[in-house]
């Protein structure tokens, strides 16, 4: 072979590589972030130290849905929630019975011993652009009841798509 030969066989690795790190670090910006589970306000739907992967690419064109598992990106640390209410919404618990304007919510994703958790709360209605979210983990979640407050859209990063980590773990979300 010759050294021309070799060398642009060097350049077309070159570029391969060039291209597939370009390529990895646009889906990691714009596409597919992933996050490590930092404690129990999810359970039972996430575990402690599970890595789940979040479509970040969807909510450009759409906007987030009741139900929908999300990253939600704060200053010091991001958190996983469940959005429970959209934006002009009511929401209110009474009963261990969740409202969202005056229609009872089926909450299938959270054990009774949960719901029960859930507290008494409103009504609150949701403002605009802000959505009211909830661990499924009700007795220890930090959230929209009492810490979190509502969240606004710009800070809703992505939805959870797939736990990938661990493997014996692995799990598509609803």
């Amino acid at each position: 072979m010759s050294k021309e030969k070799k060398k642009n066989e060097w350049v077309e690795w070159g570029k391969a590589i060039l291209i597939a790190i370009l390529l990895a670090f646009l889906l990691r910006s714009f596409v597919f972030a992933t996050s490590v589970v930092d404690g129990e306000s999810m359970v039972p739907t996430l575990e402690d130290g599970e890595t789940v992967l979040f479509n970040k690419f969807m909510y450009l064109f759409d906007e987030p849905e009741r139900g929908d598992i999300v990253i939600i990106e704060r200053p010091l640390k991001n958190y996983v929630k469940r959005i429970i209410a959209l934006p002009g919404e009511t929401v209110k618990v009474v009963n261990d019975t969740l409202y969202i304007d005056g229609k009872e919510y089926e909450q299938n994703f959270i054990s009774e011993n949960a719901r029960s958790s859930t507290g008494i709360i409103g009504p609150i209605e949701v403002p605009k652009n802000q959505y009211f979210v909830m661990g499924d983990n009700r007795a220890i979640s930090k959230d929209s009841r009492n810490g979190l407050g509502m969240i606004r859209a710009e800070n809703i990063v992505g939805e959870a798509e797939v736990v990938i980590f661990p493997f014996s773990e692995w799990n598509v979300l609803e």
